[in-house]
């Protein structure tokens, strides 16, 4: 036996004798990358568990400050959920080596990557790093769309139950009402935007792609010239160009974008802001709460397409 294949063996054995010593009362302690994770996994959940996010929905999920504090957190997670496809690249490795948990390490039960499952858009052909932030497994951002989302709650359900057999019950119960609230919206969130279809928005990152695919917008004019490169002033004025030709009226901007950027293509252009979010709790009333969420989101983009609509 390979000390490789050793490790991974006495890691698994690790694992199940703390699902085994686990009190029946003792609920699943879950950390999550960041809210939107952490808000299907509290859903899911529900009294059996416990859920702590690593990220503020406020942060740029890419770049999120690693702490001390989230090293205990992993220490002592019984399972760790993350978007994977690259979302979390840079950040996340450091800190889950740090925290020295069998029970989350790579491939043990508790580790649930949520992109696992979903059909990923924008996979490169080839990866060429001077290109940016290109992420070689496809555009990470899958949950702006409300079905992946329930994809989402799916997978962590039946991780929960691997981990916690004894309440399975209660956590595909619970995935259940999730995915019932969010099929009782999806039809008035299609509906708010269906006056708009085809509409073309600019965001800052390519992180609307999927919500855009799902609500029939067209997304693909960004004020980065690169993943996660700065704007640049020849790329912005490329942008401005390409917004009074083709008369695109509508920027969405993120709590953690360059606002004064946004404003600036905003004021050459007679275009609106729309601000929007990718996390739960970016705008009050909507802390812990994907549907809350997405509910704002639609709002505010069907306000400013109507907006930029009527305006002559």
């Amino acid at each position: 036996m390979t000390r490789t294949s050793l490790e991974l063996t006495l890691a698994t054995f690790i694992v199940a004798l703390s699902i085994a010593a686990r009190s029946a009362d003792a609920k699943l302690s879950v950390v999550a990358t960041t809210p939107d994770f952490g808000a299907i996994a509290t859903a899911v959940g529900g009294e059996d568990a416990s859920v702590l996010v690593l990220a503020k929905p406020t942060e740029d999920p890419h770049f999120v400050d690693a702490r001390p504090s989230h090293i205990v957190k992993l220490n002592r997670a019984d399972a760790l959920i993350e978007g994977g496809a690259e979302l979390e690249i840079g950040w996340l490795l450091p800190l889950a080596e740090g925290a020295r948990n069998p029970r989350i390490a790579v491939g043990a039960p508790g580790r649930i990557v949520a992109s696992e499952g979903i059909p990923l858009l924008d996979v490169p052909a080839s990866v060429d790093r001077s290109k940016g932030d290109v992420h070689a497994l496809g555009n990470p951002h899958f949950m702006l769309d409300p079905v992946n989302a329930r994809t989402v709650a799916a997978h962590i359900a039946d991780a929960f139950c691997r981990l916690d057999a004894a309440r399975c019950a209660a956590y595909r119960a619970n995935r259940d009402r999730f995915t019932a609230s969010v099929d009782a919206r999806l039809g008035e969130w299609s509906a708010a935007l269906a006056p708009f279809a085809g509409a073309p928005v600019v965001t800052y990152h390519a992180s609307w792609r999927y919500f855009a695919r799902r609500f029939n917008l067209r997304a693909d004019t960004f004020l980065e010239p690169k993943p996660g490169i700065p704007p640049s002033p020849p790329h912005l004025a490329e942008v401005i160009g390409k917004m009074n030709a083709e008369r695109i009226k509508v920027i969405l901007i993120e709590p953690f974008q360059q606002r004064k950027v946004a404003d600036a293509v905003a004021s050459r252009t007679g275009s609106r802001l729309a601000f929007v979010g990718q996390f739960p709790g970016a705008f009050p009333g909507t802390e812990n709460d994907y549907v809350a969420l997405m509910d704002a989101n639609v709002k505010a983009i069907a306000a400013a397409l109507a907006a930029a609509t009527a305006a002559p």
